[in-house]
């Protein structure tokens, strides 16, 4: 399976794009582009490397685009949500209820008993949430299966923005501090079932990974030697996501075939069967499947450097522009032809988004080939927490989104027209 998609075949794919009648139009200033092909491979890769019951949920909020969910859906796999929206798309779209998991850390009493209703799996954030659920389950009749989100507290990745397992985190209940009130709870609630474990997002080693499941399996192994004596079991072991991907083409490539290969030589029980595995990959499924063209407007020449007014900035890589050092992503250039620009100019280059405040900025003293009005700025690796993340500052319209499979072409998300827009804001 390949990493990510190559430069030469973004441009093969961008002049067919152009050349196919109707499908781009001159006021689609910015284009999204999915591999679907490969999203598919991801897909496929992931359930390879697992035991076959288990429930792979794919994380809503990486990429919550409907065409891309069913996708997701056709390929027989859940998705993971965070918030009411994002579960009742899951539920609309007809996915089953056994594959829904619901995390949110702000459940209110109804939205817990919507999923409750649906039978969505449930993993509670706190002891709170579980006096919540206790009053609502048996009066639902849920057959939901309800797990209790740990902090394995294995300290913050290289991104303290995307790391959730530090010694104090707004998710889960600190496994430090609170061992024998988790393990109480157990004892005390006989529906519950299921422990989950999510340490973070890109940023993240692989040994942290490895620590936290550590800590959270030993943990489970303990609660299940006191439940044995009243027949029950912790069932369902959520592993969470997190898992890094590469926005660097000279970078390693992140291997998770080597993560789940060290997990299962520490905790071979893990895999055996003896536990359903629950993974919410979202990053590492979409991130690397995706790019974007976004269309130089103005050149802007200075002594000694140049800047280019493009259309996607702040409002699409909103990360990038308020945290540049912790994010990156691959520049190209085409032409309006959709031909591979190379070689190197003799200014560095700014590139600028479209909206209204100085840090709208994707690159700083970047090197490019020399650009020229009409020409395309590729952004590389676009795939996860972009459109998901879309700013509505400056009302900008929402570009379109085209998918691409076996040389063919569909819209997944038309660009938004001006009524769209006039209608959020009404």
């Amino acid at each position: 399976m390949k990493d990510r998609i190559l430069r030469k075949d973004i441009s093969e794919t961008f002049k067919k794009a152009i050349n196919t009648e109707g499908l781009i139009n001159n006021n689609d200033s910015a284009i999204i582009f999915y591999d679907i092909d490969f999203l598919n491979e991801r897909v496929d890769s992931l359930k390879q490397l697992f035991p076959k019951n288990t429930i792979h949920a794919i994380a809503v909020k990486a990429n919550p685009l409907i065409r891309i969910l069913e996708e997701f859906r056709d390929a027989n796999v859940g998705l993971e949500t965070a918030s009411l929206p994002e579960l009742f798309i899951a539920e609309k779209l007809g996915f089953s209820s056994n594959k829904i998991v619901f995390d949110s850390p702000s459940k209110t009493t109804e939205e817990i008993e919507y999923a409750l209703k649906l039978g969505a799996h449930l993993n509670a954030d706190s002891f709170i949430e579980l006096v919540r659920i206790s009053k609502l389950y048996e009066a639902t009749k849920s057959v939901s299966n309800i797990g209790i989100r740990i902090n394995p507290q294995v300290g913050s990745g290289t991104i303290k923005s995307t790391s959730v397992a530090d010694k104090i985190s707004k998710f889960g209940i600190p496994i430090d501090e609170h061992r024998q009130e988790i393990i109480e709870s157990f004892l005390k609630y006989k529906w519950l079932n299921g422990i989950h474990l999510h340490i973070g997002s890109q940023g993240i080693s692989i040994m942290q990974l490895l620590d936290g499941l550590k800590k959270v399996y030993e943990l489970v192994e303990e609660i299940n030697s006191l439940l044995k004596i009243e027949g029950r079991q912790i069932v369902f072991f959520d592993i969470g996501g997190g898992f890094p991907v590469s926005y660097n083409f000279d970078e390693s490539i992140p291997c998770l075939e080597e993560y789940i290969k060290m997990a299962k030589f520490n905790h071979p029980e893990l895999f055996s069967g003896k536990y359903k595995l629950i993974t919410e990959f979202g990053r590492y499924i979409s991130a690397n499947t995706a790019w974007a063209a976004s269309r130089v407007e103005y050149v802007k020449s200075e002594a000694n450097y140049k800047i280019l007014s493009t259309h996607l900035g702040a409002d699409f890589l909103l990360r990038k522009a308020y945290n540049p050092t912790d994010w990156h992503h691959e520049i190209s250039v085409l032409d309006k032809n959709g031909n591979l620009k190379t070689g190197i100019d003799n200014k560095k280059y700014i590139i600028a988004g479209p909206l209204c405040f100085a840090s709208d900025i994707i690159a700083k003293d970047i090197e490019l080939p020399k650009v020229e009005q009409g020409d395309y700025i590729v952004i590389h690796d676009i795939g996860a927490y972009t459109l998901s993340m879309w700013s509505r500052y400056n009302s900008r319209q929402m570009p379109k989104v085209i998918g691409y499979k076996k040389n063919s072409f569909y819209t997944l998300k038309e660009r938004e027209s001006l009524e769209d827009l006039y209608n959020f804001w009404k």
